[in-house]
């Protein structure tokens, strides 16, 4: 019991070490260069997701009975949470680096997929069985592919100073207006048939693909940036520290100066950050939880109250005859639009009391009734402005908690702490994405 109580007050101290650290700017960053990686990886974690959502009017001609947005909920969701609990107890095993250059790779992989099996295996004006099957399967990768990724990117995100999670997190949102505004674009561009409809898509997945292909090489550039130096030899000090106060692992450690001069010229800063990790005693789980429980289930929340609503009642359940089939695509980027300025405004204020963000979280639960009322309620209520309103509202409210929530957990917690606190920020906020594409089919019995 006394160890016990020793760990603890030994990590209280270190996590209040870690918010001191993340206050020093350490180098400059340079034309906020590592600050756009950051917001372009954020982009490129969430656009594969966002491009299948946003090309529902695609989707829904190829495949006219199968509730394409719930269905692409579901085969996302499940292999992404399954993957996530995997990792949450073996990521020690696999780099950041490694996890994140997978994540992307799978990304681009799928996403490729789509206008291949287009342009080969569609010759009509509807997909066959067998496409609908490769077209789930692409989400299905898609979902594990997020599930490698979005851990390490957030616990990355988390070790250094604030503005780069919040970099991170308005980037995922920025995704969605990205996708939508390039699906507006593609879809203005060419004619309103099914030729014009499909050849207007696959154009679409091959700009996607194409910026998955610039996050990579930008993720793999970022770290000769002198800010990201720093601060990468700021957690290998930790970790080396860390294995020095330990005496049981003294013997397995190399002097510093043999490590800095020698060592480092034959061995990436990477793989020794690896290396030593092994060396560490394992992060406690449950010591973290104890300190981000509320954070973690008030973020499962969040996603539950959206997911059940966004995309798939917004894109089947409302109907306008004026705007058409522009209507989902419409409300999509509405609900984008605003989701970004909710990420957008962490970076103007970021709520100080967990109490006022937990009790926000739980206040979405609102939207429930609200957007029933929108199906089932007076005619006056199905109005295209209200839905317009009440998507616009569920977009800025997720944006703004969920960017809060991804901000304040890592810094929680030590720094050697903050990527298992955002993988499980991430298992979470995963855990309500599920819930709630599980509940989206509620609306439709």
């Amino acid at each position: 019991m006394g160890w016990i109580v020793a760990r603890n007050s030994t990590m209280e101290e270190d996590a209040e070490q870690q918010q001191l650290l993340s206050a020093t700017p350490g180098p400059r960053d340079d034309y906020n260069a590592a600050y756009s990686v950051f917001f372009a990886l954020g982009v490129g974690l969430i656009l594969p997701w966002n491009a299948f959502i946003s090309a529902v009017d695609y989707f829904q001609v190829l495949y006219p009975d199968a509730h394409t947005d719930r269905v692409f909920a579901l085969a996302y969701m499940f292999p992404c949470l399954f993957t996530l609990v995997y990792l949450t107890f073996y990521c020690r095993k696999f780099s950041a680096s490694s996890r994140i250059n997978g994540g992307l790779t799978l990304f681009l992989a799928a996403i490729v997929l789509i206008p291949i099996v287009d342009q080969l295996f569609i010759t009509g004006s509807q997909g066959s069985q067998a496409t609908q099957y490769v077209t789930v399967g692409a989400g299905i990768t898609m979902g594990i592919a997020n599930a490698i990724m979005e851990g390490s990117l957030v616990g990355v995100a988390g070790e250094l100073p604030e503005r780069y999670m919040q970099a991170f997190v308005a980037g995922t949102a920025g995704s969605g207006v990205i996708a939508s505004v390039l699906r507006v674009i593609t879809k203005g561009a060419l004619p309103q048939t099914v030729q014009g409809l499909r050849l207007s898509a696959n154009i679409y997945f091959c700009v996607t693909a194409i910026f998955l292909s610039i996050c990579i090489l930008a993720y793999n550039l970022v770290y000769k940036l002198p800010i990201m130096v720093y601060h990468t030899n700021l957690k290998l000090d930790a970790l080396e520290s860390a294995v020095q106060n330990n005496p049981d692992d003294q013997e397995h450690v190399a002097p510093k100066s043999v490590t800095n001069s020698e060592e480092m010229e034959h061995t990436s800063i990477h793989d020794r950050i690896v290396s030593v990790s092994k060396m560490v005693d394992p992060v406690s789980y449950w010591w973290v939880w104890s300190r981000i429980k509320w954070l973690a289930i008030s973020a499962t929340i969040i996603y539950l109250v959206t997911l059940s609503i966004f995309p798939g009642y917004i894109t089947e359940d409302v109907h306008s005859a004026y705007l058409g089939n522009w209507y989902p695509v419409l409300l999509i980027l509405s609900y984008n639009v605003f989701d970004l300025l909710g990420k957008m405004l962490t970076s103007v204020y970021i709520i100080k009391s967990q109490k006022v963000m937990i009790s926000g979280s739980f206040a979405r639960l609102v939207f429930f009734p609200l957007f029933y009322m929108v199906l089932h309620g007076p005619s006056v209520l199905h109005a295209e402005v209200l839905v317009f309103i009440l998507t616009s509202l569920l977009g800025v409210t997720n944006g703004y908690f969920t960017s809060v929530h991804m901000i304040v957990a890592p810094k929680t917690v030590s720094l050697l702490e903050a990527e298992t606190a955002g993988i499980i920020m991430v298992l979470f906020f995963v855990s309500g994405l599920l819930l709630g594409s599980l509940l989206s089919w509620v609306w439709i019995i």
